[in-house]
Parts: structure tokens; sequence; C-alpha cells
């Protein structure tokens, strides 16, 4: 059994089998056009990366299948799929059904799911990302659809037997908990749908659900309907919603990212120390690989993240193993596998080769041998 999880978030969008990405990425391979069709910029920059493992369907088994045995062979033991529901059905399930779950080697990995509950906008679209801000799909649902959610996730993935669990209970995380409670009415009804789901999973013989909140930048007191209005903690809103634990998502939403990679991971320790302190939940540590989306944007965005080397990479996942072993914890988050748009991923490419992953190896193979 591994001492550590180490669990990596997949951007399930490098797939054409999806018909409604085609409104973002016409040519039919999802992102990878996007990563392909990067441009040099105005100002000489040029995002150049390039998948060692090419522009492959990551909703064909086979693919999926090399890249288990890739990530396992390397330390990364858990997937977290980023999961969506826009106008009322699933979106970009693909890579996770038809993908991993048809992979030969499924279970060499555990997986859990990430609802990215986000409006979903024209960020995707690179011909109107820089200055068109439109929604074109909102993240909020209604407890009728929040049901029809959470019977597909019981059918489909939590009773699935590599589904990951905490005290034997399927983790789902929650990108947005502003989205969630809005979409449900408010605290209280956002509480009758949690506690819903938790006896739902329970009817289907599972032992109820461990409810995951991801942090963002500190917390404004302002989440609607709490106590008609009161200004609470966020620690006080997720314990009153039954949540389990938390974690983050990306290094962007805490951390000014425009340093170097050694700079803020010395605020990702802070931030990981600080939460620890103010919940009564447990923390999960989150390490990001780095942050730059200019491949998105037609133009320049100095947002960039420097020196983020295989060598910091290394230093930060042992930072996050230590915060684990003196907190008493054992799962870490990675953000992520492929997020390559955003340039946040442990996928080989032409810059580091495979170093990524061997920093991985270095610092928790051996650890998960004992």
């Amino acid at each position: 059994m591994n001492k550590y999880d180490v669990a990596a978030y997949i951007w399930p969008a490098y797939t054409g089998d999806e018909p409604r990405t085609r409104i973002f990425w016409e040519e039919g391979i999802g992102e990878w056009q996007t990563v392909k069709n990067s441009k040099p910029k105005q100002n000489g920059y040029y995002w150049n990366r390039k998948p060692l493992w090419g522009y492959v369907n990551e909703a064909d088994p086979y693919i999926m299948s090399m890249q288990i045995n890739a990530a396992a062979d390397h330390g990364v033991n858990v997937f977290i799929y980023d999961w969506y529901w826009y106008d009322n059905r699933p979106f970009l399930e693909n890579c996770l059904n038809d993908g991993f779950l048809k992979s030969p080697n499924r279970n060499r990995m555990k997986f859990y799911i990430m609802w990215a509950n986000h409006d979903a906008n024209t960020l995707w679209d690179i011909r109107n990302s820089d200055h068109v801000d439109e929604t074109i799909w909102s993240g909020q649902v209604n407890r009728e659809q929040f049901e029809i959610i959470g019977k597909r996730w019981i059918e489909k993935y939590f009773t699935v037997d590599n589904y990951y669990k905490i005290d034997n209970k399927p983790v789902v995380s929650i990108y947005s908990l502003q989205n969630l409670i809005d979409g449900l009415g408010g605290v209280e009804e956002c509480c009758d749908a949690i506690e819903w789901l938790d006896n739902e999973a329970k009817k289907s013989g599972l032992d109820g659900v461990h409810f995951q909140a991801i942090r963002w930048n500190g917390f404004t007191g302002n989440l609607t309907g709490v106590d008609g209005g009161a200004k609470k903690t966020e620690n006080d809103v997720l314990v009153k919603l039954g949540f389990d634990s938390v974690t983050h998502y990306q290094y962007v939403h805490f951390a000014d990212v425009k340093r170097n990679y050694e700079e803020i991971t010395l605020d990702a320790e802070k931030e990981w120390e600080n939460v620890s302190k103010v919940y009564t939940i447990p923390y999960y540590p989150h390490v990001s690989v780095g942050w730059d989306n200019n491949p998105r944007f037609r133009e320049y965005d100095d947002n960039i993240v420097k020196n983020n080397t295989p060598e910091n990479i290394e230093k930060a996942m042992l930072a996050a193993r230590d915060f684990a072993d003196g907190n008493g914890v054992n799962l870490i988050t990675v953000n992520s596998w492929n997020e390559w748009t955003e340039t946040s991923y442990l996928q080989p490419d032409n810059v580091n080769g495979y170093g990524y992953l061997e920093a991985i190896k270095k610092v928790f193979c051996n650890d998960n041998s004992k």
C-alpha cells in the first residue's frame, strides 16, 4: 500500500470526441488545436512547448493505458478528473468514460472527480479570448439538476472499484462553492442537497460521500445565504455544509505568479500552514507545476512562472511531503497531469523531457515502498 497518494488533476479537453468542443476548437482535436497552433507574440515571446507523446486522443483507452503506466511508474497513483455539467447535460466526459475507465490497466490508478462548476466563457476560444467576456454556459445548477448529477455520479463513478475513497467514502471535489450555493438557492438549500447525496450514496451500499472543497484566495465572508447574510468564516460555512476536507487547484488562485518558482513555493508553504490552522477539517497540500496561459491568447500576458525546473518541482514536492508527514495526511494534489495551455503539466515535453515525472518519482516512490 502506498504511503502517499499523489493525485494529479486532468483537464479532459484533449479529444475531439465531444461534439460541443467544436465551438471552441473547430479542428476536432480538442484543445490540442491551441497547443499545436501557438504562434509568437508581438513582443517576440514564443510559447513553443510540444508533447513528446504527440497530440494524442486522451479518450482512447490505449492512449490512456500508456499514460496510466507512465504515471503509476513515476509515483502518481490518483487522477482527479475535471468534470463538467453544462446546459443540463455532461460535457467532456469522454476522456474519463471512454479513455480511462475502458483502459485495460485502469486498476493501476485510482480516480475521483472534481466538479468544475465554474461558468464556461470565451477563454477556451482563442478567436475571442482576448476581448470578449461572454458566458456561454452557466456552471450553476438547481436542485432538480443536482439530483440528476448526483445519481449519475453514484451509478457511473462512486461505485466503480478503483474510485478513490477517504474513510471508505468516495471523494468528490467542488471547484466553486459560491456557484454551488447560488444555484441551489442558498446555504440551507445547499446543506439539504449535500445531505441528500450522502444518503443516496448510503442507499447504494457506500458509507456516504467525502466532500472536498477547493480553496481560493482567502475568504471575503460574502457567500450568499449564510444565516440571513451574517458573515462567517469559510470554515464555518464548510462545516455547516458538511464538507470533509480542503485542498487547492492552482497556485495562481492565491499567489503572485510573476516570480521565480522557488519564491512561489515559499508562499505555498505559508498558505498550507495558514489553512491548516484556520480549518477544523483536514487540508491536503497542493503543488502546482507552473503557470503561463499565453497559448490561449493572441496578446501577451506577463503572468508567467519562471524557473519551474524539474529540480525546483522536486523541492516543492519534498515540502508537500514534509507537510503531509507533519499534519498526519497522506494525499497531495498536483496541478496537473495535462494542463498544457496553462503550462502546468507533468506529461513529458520537448523542454524537460520526463523531468517532472522523474521529480515525482524521486520524492515519492522510495517512500511508497516502505
